[in-house]
């Protein structure tokens, strides 16, 4: 019991259940509450010993929902006061709710006199420690932030304030304040959820630059000058599926072009009121920053202007594409009006050769394929080689080789390939660049020369070519590839 007290492991278990029971009491007590008015009522016929049911284990419910909760609390993130009340009032509806019952099974004879005020204070104290959970988990005003009017000015909540989607478009790109016009908006977008005067999650809020400066439970969460030593972009560059990514699977993602921002201004010096003119602007870094005046930050140039997005293509073989999930990928439409289709294996590290057929049916409506870390070799490509309207392909940590590429070079609309870790050479790296649609290729870690890389710059100076990943280059990765999807960060080492 002593350890369940204290945070561990655990504690965190049990506690990540809480609103799981937190349901338990709402439904219990409100099924309770009209089923009591109907009786009274005489719409309904109900007997007394079906309420006694329902409200004995609603009173069961909120307690195990009280412990649950109280556990979750101990990891700490949250605004004291709020979470004081959110307790109190979580303890309330369970001890009203076992008086409830106590009056109502007879256990204590005083008739309706404290039943149905029990009953009435914990239906009232749940609605009222549901918004306290929802403010400490979502933010302060969660369940009241869409009241329309003219409930709003009835109730004395404050107009509405619109939440931030998007970046409105900089007129003056050149006289915006960095921190304020640039960075602070990304982190209200993408952060502050988690990060806020009342939910402070790993003890850090980054809803102003000073409480972002103090940084949170494990300290400062960067490194001003060094972008890729810094904890917050660090977590950016993880893969999703790892626990410490940041944000957490599920919630919406930093963008590429979001991600060299933040990093720009961590590299810059963490400025508070400098503009951009007083800071200095690598090439990596213009392209976001011009995204930022035609207000379509976070969405890439190959989003824009690649043929391959403007093709009209059959509707996907549902039978095809379920095959292909039950192999283990996910597979998701690019977007809600086309027919073309993003496929991952990022949870199907066990996918090869064998499985490589499942894409056959669907060559035309794959452009994006992600088969980093997979067991795929230069058998693969054969099949790969086939999607005739591939845009983008990972084969990042693959058995692929020099061989393999032989069967891609000749794909029309491909245009970004990542090939980190893997066996290919010089040689295959040429071969590769003379495919007429290839913008941008990731080779670090393979067996690829800085020489082989400085051949084939010289006769395709408009290749991006990364051949290592240094401070100077991360930028140009970030902002390559960005499809605005889930995409696989590169772990920093």
């Amino acid at each position: 019991m002593l350890i369940l007290l204290q945070a561990s492991d655990w504690t965190y278990f049990i506690g990540r259940f809480h609103p799981v029971l937190v349901h338990l009491p709402i439904g219990f007590l409100l099924i309770a509450g009209l089923l009591e008015i109907g009786r009274r009522t005489g719409k309904i016929s109900v007997n007394d010993s079906t309420i006694t049911f329902i409200l004995f284990w609603s009173a069961v419910g909120a307690t195990l929902a009280c412990i649950a909760g109280y556990l979750l609390s101990l990891g700490g993130g949250y605004d004291e006061e709020l979470l004081s009340d959110h307790k109190w009032k979580g303890i309330g509806v369970a001890v009203f709710a076992w008086i409830a019952w106590l009056f109502k099974s007879g256990k204590i004879s005083v008739g309706s006199a404290v039943y149905l005020p029990a009953l009435g204070l914990s239906t009232l104290l749940t609605f009222t420690a549901g918004h306290d959970g929802g403010s400490l988990t979502h933010g302060d005003g969660y369940l009241t932030q869409y009241t329309p009017e003219p409930f709003r000015s009835i109730a004395g909540i404050p107009p509405r304030t619109e939440e931030k989607t998007e970046m409105k478009p900089i007129t003056d790109i050149n006289q915006a304040v960095v921190y304020k016009d640039i960075v602070q908006p990304i982190l209200e977008m993408r952060c502050v959820q988690c990060h806020n005067a009342n939910k402070q999650k790993g003890g850090l809020r980054m809803d102003n630059l000073a409480m972002l400066l103090k940084g949170g439970e494990d300290g400062p969460v960067f490194v001003s000058g060094k972008a890729l030593e810094s904890a917050m972009i660090k977590r950016c560059l993880l893969p999703e599926t790892d626990d410490d990514h940041m944000p957490p699977k599920g919630k919406p993602q930093l963008s590429e072009s979001q991600i060299t921002l933040l990093s720009w201004w961590i590299e810059q010096g963490v400025s508070a009121d400098k503009k951009v003119s007083d800071l200095k602007i690598s090439e990596q870094v213009k392209p976001a920053l011009a995204s930022l005046t035609s207000g379509s930050e976070g969405k890439n140039a190959q989003q824009v202007d690649s043929p391959v997005l403007s093709l009209q293509v059959p509707v996907p073989n549902e039978k095809s594409v379920a095959a292909i999930k039950k192999a283990g990928l996910i597979v998701m439409p690019i977007s809600h009006d086309k027919n073309l289709l993003e496929v991952s294996a990022v949870n199907a590290s066990g996918f090869g050769d064998g499985q490589i057929n499942l894409f056959s049916p669907l060559s035309e409506q794959i452009i994006w394929l992600k088969l980093g870390g997979t067991k795929v070799t230069d058998a693969a490509t054969k099949e790969i080689g086939k999607l005739k309207n591939l845009n983008k392909l990972h084969l990042e940590y693959t058995a692929v080789t020099d061989e393999g590429l032989t069967s891609l070079k000749d794909l029309q609309y491909l245009e970004y390939i990542n090939l980190v870790g893997t066996k290919i050479t010089d040689a295959g790296l040429k071969n590769l660049a003379s495919s007429k649609s290839l913008k941008n290729i990731y080779i670090w870690k393979s067996a690829v020369t800085e020489n082989g890389v400085a051949e084939v710059q010289k006769l395709h100076p408009d290749l991006h070519i990364v051949n290592g990943f240094n401070e100077a280059k991360v930028a140009e990765f970030l902002k390559a590839g960005d499809t605005n999807t889930k995409e696989e960060k590169p772990r920093i080492q």
